[in-house]
């Protein structure tokens, strides 16, 4: 994935499916699709109306089930899976979803993506209460307050838990005689519905995994709400009616499959449009463009376009090297890079090149890059990075929280350029970011988030807030703090 070479992870993948008797295996079909949202474990929970059966692991999907027997213990007409990245929580087994909780009348499972900015102060009020946690990881929490709840009905008591959480969560959850969906207030991690032709109902994380499973879309789970699936069908509510779209523009720009749809927008051509603003902010005189494998090929297919220099297959990714963003140490991550990248020298060498990439985060994986197209014989190396400058943590559901980590708060962008040895570095600007997505959304600017380059986060941080600031401020990342 392409996310194992640049470092830069987004929390996990969900699907859940309900009212039909090949769900274990639809479940599994769909969460292959989302493998792209995590590499780390991987869980289904199946429902056969009387019981809940888990089965979950570490590893890649395939890894996890790759004893068939496994699939069949999951007995019944309904599940939910998840995949998943670590953000926060330890790598173990207790921390792979879905979870399961047993301690009131309606047992219920949950998978969760995103991450909970509150989540310290929940857990310490949860503590006081007596709750035993079987995880460290903050995606349990929902249960845990469910669990708590002092309201009467499981309805209830899962909007009483969803009004007390706080950051990017999109929830999927699976009961005896029902399957929910709850999305955060801002919609921040995107979730989505569909239903097949024999009346199942689909919610995952993208619809390229209702395609693979054969899925028509109905419709995006808009911020605030909280959907059931029974035998009586779909209804729709909210917990909340205090809401604002805010989608991850990180969705765009890199961790969604290209051939998913967010909001109405195809990844795919949102990331062409983000090559092609790019290439209209920062022209540069070349014989060729190049894309880094996987997820830049989109932007740099919109660089070529605009710019009329022609596009070439110049890098070549391994899909079959084990994951490098797990490794100890610097040296063995840059050696997984080098066994994941290889360049084609005929079209690299004496020529002069742009190289779209679609963020720069540490800026090691860049160094290495170019060297390697330096190392092939290459003229010149213009890259080009089809999003703003990535300055700021992101507190919802990437496993980047601190500044210091992130090279585009340490250095200016002519630093950037030194660090990472090329010729010349352009980013697209915010504003050109903002036009390539084009999100259309009522009553709202842009209904993005797009913190990760100017600071503007669209909720409070509450628990990261304090060391957010002191960081901040270290690296002047902004005026008039306190």
């Amino acid at each position: 994935m392409a996310n194992e070479v640049k470092s830069l992870n987004d929390e996990c993948g969900v699907f859940g499916i309900w009212g039909t008797p090949d769900a274990t295996r639809l479940t599994y079909d769909g969460l292959h699709a989302l493998q792209h949202r995590g590499q780390e474990g991987a869980g289904i929970v199946s429902n056969d109306h009387n019981q809940l059966h888990r089965y979950r692991g570490l590893g890649l999907l395939a890894q996890v089930f790759e004893d068939p027997q496994t699939l069949e213990i999951l007995n019944g007409n309904s599940a939910i899976g998840h995949i998943r990245y670590a953000t926060a929580g330890s790598h173990s087994i207790n921390n792979i979803q879905p979870f399961l909780f047993e301690n009131i009348s309606n047992h219920f499972a949950i998978s969760h993506n995103g991450n909970l900015t509150n989540a310290d102060t929940l857990k310490r009020e949860l503590s006081a209460k007596g709750v035993q946690f079987q995880s460290d990881s903050d995606s349990e929490l929902f249960g845990d307050l469910i669990e708590v709840s002092e309201m009467d009905n499981f309805t209830d008591k899962i909007k009483d838990a969803a009004n007390r959480m706080r950051g990017g969560f999109a929830y999927i959850l699976m009961a005896t005689d029902a399957m929910y969906a709850v999305s955060d207030p801002n919609g921040l991690r995107p979730l989505v519905m569909g239903k097949r032709a024999d009346g199942s109902v689909v919610i995952c994380s993208e619809t390229c995994a209702l395609d693979q499973v054969r899925a028509e879309f109905i419709r995006d789970i808009q911020p605030g709400e909280l959907i059931k699936v029974d035998g009586d069908g779909i209804k729709i509510g909210h917990y909340t009616t205090d809401t604002e779209l805010t989608v991850c523009s990180m969705e765009y720009i890199y961790f969604a499959r290209p051939d998913s749809v967010i909001h109405g927008v195809s990844v795919h051509e949102a990331r062409k449009r983000m090559g092609a603003r790019v290439a209209r902010e920062h022209p540069v005189k070349a014989d060729v463009v190049l894309g880094v494998p996987n997820s830049s090929l989109s932007a740099a297919i919109g660089y070529a376009n605009e710019s009329g220099i022609p596009y070439d297959m110049g890098m070549i990714k391994n899909q079959y090297v084990a994951r490098t963003f797990i490794e100890p140490t610097q040296k063995k991550r840059e050696r997984g890079v080098s066994m994941k990248l290889s360049v084609v020298k005929s079209v690299i060498e004496g020529k002069d090149i742009v190289l779209v990439d679609d963020s720069i985060v540490r800026g090691t994986t860049s160094r290495y890059i170019v060297q390697l197209l330096r190392d092939a014989g290459a003229k010149s190396i213009h890259v080009r990075i089809a999003s703003p400058d990535l300055k700021f943590p992101c507190f919802y559901g990437i496993d980047i929280q601190k500044p210091s980590e992130l090279i585009g708060a340490n250095y200016s962008v002519d630093g950037i350029r030194d660090q990472i040895g090329a010729d010349s570095l352009g980013y697209l600007s915010v504003d050109g970011l903002i036009d390539s997505i084009g999100l259309k959304c009522d009553n709202q600017y842009h209904g993005l988030c797009t913190a990760y380059f100017d600071g503007k986060y669209p909720t409070p941080l509450y628990d990261y807030e304090a060391m957010y600031k002191r960081e901040a401020k270290r690296l002047h990342l902004y005026e008039g703090m306190d």
